[in-house]
């Protein structure tokens, strides 16, 4: 996937000076995916909707991502990547641009959904001109100055949302991307060029047929997918027409689906690269490396907002020293991942974020803020030792001309995963916390909570309250404390899940084999 391996190419300009051109685009796309989360409620009410209602913003762009991210590949083939790459980047830019002057909710979500378009052929996109620029003795470390932008970007979004919806407008969250999205068109113009294979592609893919069938397959089975991910919670799953409705269509969807494509002669998606195991164990790594990673960066502040009564701003600011530690041991895993094992790098790598976890469930309602930023630093260690070294075993044995199928499907299992982990993280937290609000409710009558509920009911009196409005205070004190703890011990609960999940990804390994030194790629 470089120049040593495509008949001697090297790029006109410095390696590095691509990997910052790309990383740019990068982080802003990736910020975009978490930044408007806490702006909802402002963006409701500014556009007279429902907060319900605004959720389809984020809906939107998450459908519109999982969509494009598989069909990047196979356009990159069609049309050239740089010229691929710049239209997504220019289309992210204009649809911010439009998105922050939205005067109605209908037209913001039509233009998250053309934003989304955008940012879904960023991804790939980036990770395979990155994979052909650098030689494979820099790629590691390459790749881990990219990796930074991947995990910082999330960390920071929802703190630096809160930030600019606090003190300025919502419209200025989706208005920072017009600088980035101009500088970083204006750098791929002269950084980003095609490689010869590239070109090579490029005239062997000209007159031959499109897969209309497959594309309409794959945008109904992952769009309908997204929607029941996002929405299943919220409508109480299967209980509710519309999300049954969704599912039959995912279902259906996506498995007419895999069959047209795996006997397709020119398929959108090339799915019998997965008879390649270190591509299918790859795959199935960074599915769960998504759930648990984008699970995790919002179980934090969300815990800290619900249960700890934290600002959106500063629940944002328990994950950012992650993002730094991240930051500090790129550049350590980019070094290893051309000396060491892959292998024995994740297995290290979901092993302290197992781990990590583990001690994370120790949690409880009265945590300090420097508690709350030890178990994400922990976590990010973890989370430092897995992008590089999963993406190394998935282009093993694969043909160079392959990059952009590797890139888009390594990609979609990623973002598919951190739909997994959002919604299972939703799902547990609202179940569990029945499960032990019922049981504390259960166990609250007796000696020592009539002894609470006597004290508080004497204080109050005492304070100067009526004695029924003294017992209604009191109960209603005992009663959200109760609500509190039950909420801690659910939050519990999803943690030890995600522990186990990590812990269950480690057996993949042994189906994988040892990747050749050096090749190295990263998915964002």
């Amino acid at each position: 996937m470089n120049g040593d391996a495509h008949g001697g190419w090297v790029p006109k300009h410095n390696p590095w000076l691509v990997a910052l051109t790309v990383t740019i685009a990068t982080f802003m796309e990736v910020l975009d995916t978490s930044i408007a989360n806490v702006s909802l409620p402002h963006i409701a009410g500014s556009l007279s909707a429902s907060v319900d209602e605004s959720a389809w913003v984020l809906t939107s762009y998450l459908v519109a991502n999982a969509v494009v991210l598989p069909l990047s590949a196979w356009i990159s083939d069609r049309v050239g990547r740089k010229r691929f790459y710049m239209t997504c980047v220019m289309l992210f830019t204009a649809s911010s641009l439009c998105c922050g002057l939205s005067t109605s909710l209908p037209m913001l979500i039509f233009f998250r959904v053309l934003q989304g378009v955008g940012g879904g052929g960023l991804a790939p996109s980036e990770q395979a001109i990155l994979a052909d620029t650098f030689p494979a003795r820099l790629r590691g470390a390459g790749f881990a100055m990219y990796g930074m932008a991947v995990v910082l970007a999330p960390a920071i979004g929802p703190t630096l949302g809160g930030y600019i919806t606090d003190h300025y407008s919502w419209h200025w969250i989706f208005f920072i991307n017009l600088p980035v999205g101009i500088l970083s068109l204006f750098l791929s113009s002269f950084m980003v060029e095609d490689p010869p294979h590239v070109l090579a592609s490029m005239k062997r893919t000209a007159g031959k047929p499109v897969d209309f069938m497959g594309f309409g397959l794959i945008a109904l089975g992952l769009g309908s997918l997204e929607v029941v991910l996002d929405k299943g919670q919220e409508d109480d799953w299967f209980s509710s027409p519309f999300i049954i409705t969704f599912a039959v269509l995912a279902i259906i969807g996506l498995a007419y689906f895999v069959v047209w494509e795996w006997y397709e002669e020119h398929p959108i998606l090339e799915l019998r690269l997965l008879k390649n195991p270190n591509f299918a164990v790859a795959n199935l790594l960074m599915l769960a490396l998504g759930a648990v990673l984008f699970g995790t960066t919002v179980l934090i502040p969300q815990y800290l907002q619900t249960v700890m009564g934290y600002t959106a701003e500063n629940a944002g600011l328990v994950l950012s020293p992650g993002g730094l530690t991240v930051m500090c041991c790129m550049p350590i895993v980019g070094q290893l991942v051309s000396r060491v094992d892959a292998r024995l790098l994740i297995g290290f790598g979901f092993t302290v974020l197992a781990v990590s976890l583990v001690h994370m469930s120790g949690i409880y309602p009265g945590i300090d803020f420097r508690t709350a930023m030890m178990y994400r630093i922990y976590q990010s260690i973890g989370l430092a030792f897995l992008f590089v070294p999963i993406n190394t075993i998935s282009f093993v044995s694969i043909p160079a001309s392959k990059g952009n199928q590797v890139s888009a499907m390594v990609n979609l299992c990623r973002n598919l995963g951190g739909s997994i982990g959002i919604s299972a993280l939703s799902t547990m937290l609202a179940r569990r916390e029945q499960v032990h609000q019922t049981y504390l409710a259960s166990r609250a009558s007796g000696t020592p909570m009539d002894t609470a509920l006597a004290s508080a009911r004497m204080v109050l009196f005492h304070g100067g309250s009526a004695m029924p409005d003294a017992i209604n205070q009191a109960n209603g004190q005992i009663y959200r404390t109760l609500l509190q703890q039950a909420n801690a011990l659910a939050y519990i609960d999803v943690i030890r899940v995600f522990a186990l999940g990590c812990a269950l990804a480690m057996p993949l390994l042994l189906l994988a084999r040892r990747g050749k030194r050096g090749a190295v790629a990263m998915a964002h």
